[in-house]
């Protein structure tokens, strides 16, 4: 699979220290015009082959890296969603809903699920939310390391497949007509191989960061499925 070009906000995904770590919120904030979910300008985004996971276990990691651009810090869309672990667990949620709803044709498992089986088998799994998968946003990683590589075996042999989608950052910036963009890095990877087997960068736009993240995730995969 073609890995795509990086946008500035992946950039600056990718070497931000330390990480200003901001979340979604559940409502909009000022109103804006509708922003378009993309444009001519943007790089092509690498579709997610669902057609090619028909049928099978595919593991929903959770989020672990959401960041926005400085300038939106004063945002009061993002007032109450300023707290690490709401922000995730939002993040976690438009993800899996827009997946099982994408391709239902998939046996999507999804990170509540993988939080209890690690619970249930604790000290053989390792926590899913402290495996260290944002590593896997870098563009050039197409070898799972270690620890992440065993963990993430142990964990897919315990949820019942092979294959783990991993959103491995998602960023936040803002666009020139008042609106925010959504930059989601997503990796499928294999837990037999340790192999990256796909990736994309997701943009999407929207009035609201819930907007712009569900824009992302129709960008990657469209109703008319992958490929």
């Amino acid at each position: 699979y073609a890995s795509p070009m990086q946008s500035p906000t992946i950039r600056m995904m990718v070497r931000l220290t330390p990480l200003l770590v901001l979340a979604l919120p559940a409502c909009g904030g000022s109103r804006r015009e509708p922003a378009a979910a993309a444009t001519s300008a943007d790089p092509p985004t690498a579709i997610l082959p669902a057609s090619r996971l028909t049928g099978q276990t595919v593991a929903i990691l959770p989020m672990t890296l959401v960041v926005a651009d400085p300038t939106l810090q004063s945002d009061s869309a993002y007032a109450s969603y300023r707290e690490r672990r709401a922000a995730l667990e939002q993040v976690d949620s438009l993800i899996t809903e827009g997946l099982a709803s994408r391709a239902p044709e998939v046996t999507w498992v999804p990170p509540r699920e993988l939080r209890k089986m690690a619970r249930r088998s604790a000290g053989y799994l390792a926590d899913p939310d402290q495996m260290g998968q944002a590593v896997l946003r870098g563009p050039k990683i197409d070898v799972i390391p270690d620890p992440l590589r065993s963990s993430l075996r142990s964990l897919m042999a315990v949820a019942g497949g092979r294959i783990a989608l991993v959103p491995a950052a998602l960023g936040f910036g803002p666009e020139r007509d008042g609106s925010m963009r959504a930059d989601l890095s997503l990796v499928l990877a294999d837990a037999r191989s340790g192999k990256v087997i796909w990736r994309s960068v997701a943009l999407g736009r929207g009035t609201t960061p819930n907007e712009a993240v569900n824009a992302a995730i129709a960008a990657v995969l469209p109703v008319s499925g992958g490929q």
